[in-house]
């Protein structure tokens, strides 16, 4: 009588000896035997020869590597990028897609975060909008040991990529970092601007803006072009209708000059200054018609460095043709 297989869950099936396994990859991998080939030579079954294999890479005697094959190609167009924008770094993603953002971002992100060279302690900002939003939900970096801090108010916004605190939850969860929250609207009235300023937990957030040693910032599209603003602001204001976009509800104009409206002096947001002084300011954004965005941002000196893909990059080089 044939025996019925195996319900054992995987984990609790007997493992391999390491020789075997070793023999078993090798054969696959290098002599590039079929499984047929090698359960003939090994006198196993073909499904013993795929749980050898899978072994194999859990152990790391198979290490599977998917080499980007425009690799050279996209590091110098991020160089060439980077002294466009007069940026400090540029680091690309080779493509980008909505489903997928923060897990096709999380690769250059880590290394803008690495090249912080953060210690325990050290204060990293994360502003919101739906970039910043994909990527604490997919794509952040191990952050132990340091303070995440929103950049602007919006705690009560009804769209998620707006709740700052929401987002800065997500980011701190994923990478292991301690949050610090914002119980603030992005535009306050006056009286409650005022109220918040002798709150400690307002001032122990906004002395913390003051000391980052890096920050990930979304960059906002031209107001015009979005369907939503963050609540609060005032997206009829003919002000805003030479904005090229935003940085921390900071806007600007394609040449980077700051955009302001009536009340803006009462949005709660990490200032043009306090940005400019960040030693490394991370600006990522995706999309072509991000494109006049991230060159207003550079060029307002709100980032200094970009994370973003190739398709982007190229078509922010378009706009210097």
């Amino acid at each position: 009588m044939t025996p019925l297989p195996s319900t054992e869950p995987e984990q609790t099936r007997p493992r391999f000896p390491l020789e075997v396994v070793h023999q078993a990859a090798r054969m696959y991998y290098l002599e590039e035997a079929t499984q047929a080939e090698i359960a003939s030579r090994l006198g196993v079954s073909r499904p013993t020869v795929s749980r050898l294999l899978t072994q194999a890479r859990a152990a790391g005697i198979v290490r599977i590597e998917v080499v980007d094959p425009f690799e050279d190609e996209s590091q110098a167009l991020g160089e060439r990028l980077a002294k466009a924008l007069g940026l400090n770094a540029v680091r690309l993603s080779p493509v980008t897609h909505p489903a997928t953002l923060g897990q096709d971002l999380a690769a250059p992100i880590a290394a803008a975060v690495r090249d912080m060279q953060l210690s325990a302690g050290d204060a990293v900002l994360i502003s919101s909008g739906q970039t910043t939003y994909e990527v604490a939900r997919a794509g952040m970096p191990p952050l132990p040991g340091i303070q995440l801090v929103p950049t602007v108010g919006g705690y009560a916004d009804p769209l998620p990529r707006f709740q700052t605190n929401e987002i800065t939850r997500l980011a701190a969860q994923a990478s292991g970092a301690f949050p610090a929250f914002l119980f603030a609207q992005a535009l306050p009235s006056a009286a409650m601007l005022a109220t918040l300023r002798e709150e400690p937990a307002f001032q122990h957030v906004t002395n913390l803006w003051g000391r980052a040693r890096g920050a990930l910032l979304g960059i906002g599209a031209a107001p015009t072009s979005r369907d939503f603003l963050a609540r609060g602001i005032p997206a009829a204001s003919e002000a805003l209708t030479s904005a090229v976009g935003d940085v921390c509800l900071n806007f600007f104009d394609r040449d980077g000059a700051a955009i302001e409206f009536d009340g803006s002096d009462r949005l709660v947001r990490t200032s043009r200054d306090v940005l400019a002084a960040i030693p490394h300011a991370v600006g990522i954004a995706v999309g072509a018609q991000k494109a006049p965005s991230i060159v207003g941002a550079a060029r307002g000196s709100l980032i200094n460095e970009l994370v973003t893909d190739v398709p982007t990059a190229r078509a922010i080089l378009d706009l210097f043709a």
